[in-house]
């Protein structure tokens, strides 16, 4: 649980964000390498000579940008050796940032769960594409399904467990959200939803038919009415009516990349976010040359969909941050 004096230390932080147009959300990507082949994701191919920011140097980058919420991601941030080195550079005990960890789950054991919260990780938000071992097959990472179980099954039962299911919704799963939620409800833990993009890899068939938008809107009512039963979804209501005309529309339009998010490439320059790779030195230099002339609407991914809520739903959605 956040401590009283916690909360206050982010809503200042959000505040600030909100008032001088700082990120409510930024990205570390502290490697690129991956253990996965997520037939989603363009990572997962062998990475040379990977040029990486020291943690110092993290933390500075994460001192100077002030955002509300961190991830620490990638690839998978796992295989960085100095992780925890990073996680220390980041973390501000008792203050702000909120700090999450993004992973596919397979080296995250138990001890480095313990170890990792107390270096200050709030959550650890780990990706989960099907409720089953077909996410093994997904993934091609055989054994994970069971990995993630008996990770989750392994924590304290009495305590908080500081996990987040991050399903992206696309063409082969949309019919097991309920089935998601009820995953999540089953293990104790929180369950998170957010869309497919083709920007990753191109591939349009794991895109939603008109007909199947349809069907995806009945089922997105049950999650909503469902999250007011189970308690454990964090997804807003206004971002999961967003994720509908998502794959309705094509796209979400006014992306605001740069501004209320962005991302700290391995080497500590920025891009605006994780599908579009820059080396700005600056986000002052980003915000100028790419954030003002930004007409993408290509994805609605979490990072982008919690930040770009408007203020009422940021006020009164999940001031745990549970989802972003």
């Amino acid at each position: 649980m956040i401590s009283k004096s916690r909360s206050v230390a982010l809503l200042g932080r959000a505040l600030r964000s909100l008032l001088f147009r700082g990120p409510l959300c930024t990205s570390f990507e502290i490697t690129r390498r991956c253990n996965a082949r997520c037939r989603h994701c363009h990572l997962g191919v062998p990475v040379k000579e990977e040029k990486q920011a020291s943690p110092e140097r993290l933390g500075e980058i994460c001192r100077e940008i002030k955002p509300l919420a961190i991830l620490v991601s990638g690839g998978e941030p796992l295989l960085r050796k100095d992780v925890e080195d990073v996680v220390s550079a980041l973390a501000v005990p008792n203050g702000a940032p909120y700090v999450a960890m993004t992973t596919n789950g397979w080296l995250l054991t138990k001890e480095r769960y313990d170890r990792f919260r107390q270096l200050g990780v709030d959550r650890f938000s780990i990706s989960l594409d099907f409720p089953d071992e077909r996410h093994d097959e997904f993934r091609k990472m055989p054994g994970l399904f069971k990995r993630i179980e008996s990770l989750v099954e392994a924590l304290d039962v009495d305590g908080e467990k500081a996990i987040n299911l991050s399903c992206v919704i696309q063409k082969l799963n949309f019919r097991d959200l309920i089935k998601f939620a009820d995953l999540g409800k089953e293990w104790g833990v929180t369950v998170n939803f957010s869309t497919y993009t083709t920007m990753r890899t191109g591939e349009e068939e794991l895109l939603l038919s008109k007909e199947e938008v349809a069907e995806l809107r009945e089922t997105v009512n049950e999650i909503i009415a469902l999250k007011r039963i189970n308690k454990n979804i964090r997804t807003s209501d206004y971002v999961l009516g967003r994720i509908v005309e998502f794959f309705e529309n094509g796209g979400i339009p006014k992306c605001r990349a740069g501004e209320r998010f962005l991302v700290v490439n391995p080497d500590g320059t920025l891009s605006p976010c994780g599908l579009v790779i820059t080396d700005y030195k600056t986000r002052a230099e980003l915000m100028e040359n790419f954030t003002r002339h930004n007409t993408c609407s290509a994805c609605y991914t979490s990072s982008r969909a919690d930040s770009e809520r408007p203020f009422r739903y940021l006020a009164t959605d999940t001031m745990d941050f549970r989802s972003m």
